[in-house]
């Protein structure tokens, strides 16, 4: 863009300057030396030197399990993630073999209220979030079609934070009322998306627009399904696959970002949009919810470099010039391999593989799959046999949701908003027992290295 005139120049020279400045204070060289966080006990990204965080709380809502006690020692097992006590593998091959499709809003009944739900219950609850999934008049044209972006994260949080101008009772933090906002923005979530997805990919890529409204005879899985597709259709396979996910990608303990995030605004006595907008932001991180689509990404790249994915030297090979960051992003990572916590096995990630396994049969994407498959079984070694590792390292959810995703035909745009419509149940489980407990707010402390005073000196003279 032409510069038109003086003032711009001067701005843009300004700019610059500052620029170098901040470059100057933080660089690419600026580094805090690693050894004074040992030297002064600081648990830098709140985790210990063996990668486990740091106890900020209690909750009954989840819990991962990756060890066990054995002769008076902890030792890795394979994971396990439990609802309200539940095994999550259990929840979710019950649900999804029942063939009803309601899995999600069963599990969701189950974080929120702390009992799986009757029939009865179960039907009450599917009519409440039916009933929440209206906007409010022209809220699509006046908000989700202005300026649509393709960042589609950054669409749901604009919409969650318009949204509470329409609350005459925002800023109510009631129970009762916290309670039902939350309700209303996991029935809403899904629109927020798809139809934000639907506003880039028609202004932004000139392609066809769509807005269909749910129907709430389906399930909630359903109605993602419906509102994304031209034709409205899907088969009950596609239907289970995305209920089983949004189950699995629903909670994963009080520990994880954007949890940790929605319990920390809570405890400032935030409204319920502010602390799901700020929620969104923390998800949409690729170190937290993108991850997934950077194993997508990774795994094209794998196959348009090698050939046959039986070939086990080929793929090794591949594998290792990625480790050593000299393909793909040369970031140096297999994406999808490891977890913060998890060591042995990632349970989501064994559910997610099977799904795969099945979709890929129908859809015919054998191939892809048997790629998906030969990293599985390869990165793990290379990855142990070069890094230090505090604990084993296995395939996570991220390696197989992509996966699913696109072979339920969801673009890459939506992966990380997915996540989203799913995790909110949780972020609601944890700011509902936060604002039960009446804590105190959440303040960690730092360890300040600017220890020198400094004497002030009067502009004039600097």
């Amino acid at each position: 863009m032409a510069i038109e005139n003086t003032s711009d120049q001067i701005f843009i020279r300004k700019m610059e300057q500052y620029t170098h400045r901040q470059m100057e204070t933080y660089g690419k060289d600026y580094r805090i030396p690693p050894e004074l966080y040992t030297q002064f006990d600081v648990k830098r990204g709140l985790r210990d030197i063996n990668g486990n965080g740091v106890v900020a709380g209690i909750t009954e809502i989840s819990d991962v399990k990756a060890k066990e006690m054995i002769d008076g020692k902890l030792v890795p097992c394979h994971g396990r993630l439990l609802y309200r006590g539940y095994n999550v593998i259990d929840l979710s091959a019950n649900l999804v073999r029942s063939k009803r499709g309601s899995g999600f809003e069963e599990t969701a009944y189950l974080l929120l209220f702390g009992e799986l739900p009757s029939n009865t219950e179960l039907d009450e609850f599917r009519k409440v979030l039916a009933m929440n999934r209206r906007l409010p008049t022209n809220f699509v044209r006046d908000v989700i079609m202005k300026a649509p972006s393709k960042d589609i994260m950054n669409s749901m949080i604009r919409s969650v934070l318009t949204l509470a101008s329409y609350d005459p009772k925002a800023d109510d933090i009631s129970m009762e009322n916290v309670l039902q906002q939350s309700l209303m923005l996991i029935s809403l979530f899904p629109m927020f998306a798809v139809y934000a997805y639907h506003a880039y990919n028609h202004y932004e890529r000139d392609e066809s627009m769509y807005i269909h409204r749910p129907d709430n005879r389906l399930s909630f899985a359903g109605n993602i399904l419906r509102m994304l597709r031209p034709d409205k259709k899907f088969t009950d396979l596609e239907e289970r696959v995305l209920d089983a996910a949004l189950i699995l990608h629903m909670e994963h303990g009080g520990g994880n970002n954007s949890t940790f995030t929605t319990r920390v605004v809570t405890s400032a006595g935030s409204d319920t949009y502010a602390v799901m907008a700020a929620a969104l932001a923390s998800l949409k991180g690729p170190k937290h919810g993108g991850a997934n689509i950077k194993v997508v990404h990774m795994m094209d790249d794998i196959m348009d470099h090698v050939l046959d994915p039986e070939d086990e030297e080929m793929v090794t090979a591949y594998l290792q010039k990625i480790l050593d960051g000299r393909a793909f992003d040369r970031a140096g990572l297999i994406y999808g391999v490891g977890h913060a916590v998890y060591s042995l096995s990632d349970p989501r990630a064994l559910i997610l593989q099977k799904y795969a396994e099945r979709l890929a049969q129908v859809k015919k994407c054998n191939t892809e799959y048997k790629f998906y498959k030969a990293v599985a079984e390869i990165a793990p070694r290379l990855i142990s046999g070069e890094r230090t590792m505090f604990k084993g390292v296995s395939m996570n959810v991220d390696f197989y949701s992509g996966f699913c995703y696109r072979l339920l035909n969801i673009p890459v745009e939506l992966f990380t908003p997915i996540f989203a419509i799913a995790r909110i149940v949780g972020w609601t489980a944890h700011r509902m027992e936060e604002l039960s407990e009446n804590g105190k707010i959440m303040r960690p402390a730092y360890k300040s290295l600017a220890t020198t005073e400094r004497e002030y000196i009067p502009v004039n003279e600097r």
